[in-house]
């Protein structure tokens, strides 16, 4: 629990409410438990405050006021009273991940020689998770993720538009570089070169042409995980 922890926790609807994490949780997932139709709300430090992905749709980026105000430095994350993580008479749970505090890496790929687009990580190489954001090319390439581990997972989704979370896993299959699923949707694995056909390395991910995935000018985040005994 010094690098990932769960909270359950009734909504009050406190316009303004603490939780004691015992880190700065750089990535925080919530999910209402006992209500239909609440959809999943994801925050993340690189990303900033109010910004929210829904792993259970398509959308990017999306504003909520009442949502995380605040990755605090001394461990207190903070939300306000949104629907989806204050409510009350809802009981709600909280995931949480620490990466690096919010201190990012900025990785020129041209200067530094890592992988080919340029990309913007906070990682906890001693837990082996790491938050990366970048703006596609178009081109297929590699992006680094600053682990320092080769990854076993990787979830890459759009911010600046309407895409799939296309997720990597490396108990997929016997190949998992070809196949990806989709957390928004109930489909089983998919063939298709999303990720280049290519295994994650110690350093970079790759990614090819889709647009969900590397589209010329779009921007993504890819939440990375890799495996660390304890």
């Amino acid at each position: 629990d010094d690098h990932f922890n769960t909270l359950i926790y009734d909504g009050n609807d406190d316009a303004t409410r603490t939780f004691d994490v015992g880190f700065v949780s750089d990535f925080s997932w919530f999910k209402a438990r006992n209500a239909d139709g609440i959809g999943h709300q994801l925050y993340d430090s690189s990303r900033g405050v109010q910004k929210y992905l829904a792993s259970n749709t398509t959308t990017g980026d999306s504003d909520n006021t009442e949502g995380v105000t605040s990755f605090n430095s001394s461990g207190l994350l903070a939300i306000g009273n949104s629907n989806f993580l204050n409510k009350s008479g809802r009981t709600h749970v909280l995931w949480n991940w620490k990466a690096n505090g919010g201190t990012t890496t900025t990785n020129d790929a041209s200067s530094t020689g890592v992988g080919s687009i340029d990309s913007v990580y906070q990682a906890n190489t001693t837990a082996g998770f790491s938050i990366v954001t970048y703006t596609g090319t178009g081109t297929a390439g590699t992006i680094a993720h600053g682990i320092g581990a080769k990854l076993n997972m990787y979830i890459v989704k759009i911010r600046s538009g309407a895409g799939s979370w296309y997720t990597y896993h490396g108990a997929n299959t016997a190949a998992p570089e070809t196949d990806f699923l989709q957390l928004q949707d109930t489909a089983v694995t998919i063939d298709g070169a999303v990720f280049n056909d290519t295994a994650p390395t110690s350093t970079v991910f790759s990614v090819g042409t889709s647009t969900g995935l590397n589209g010329n000018g779009s921007t993504y985040v890819a939440y990375c995980f890799a495996e660390v005994e304890g």
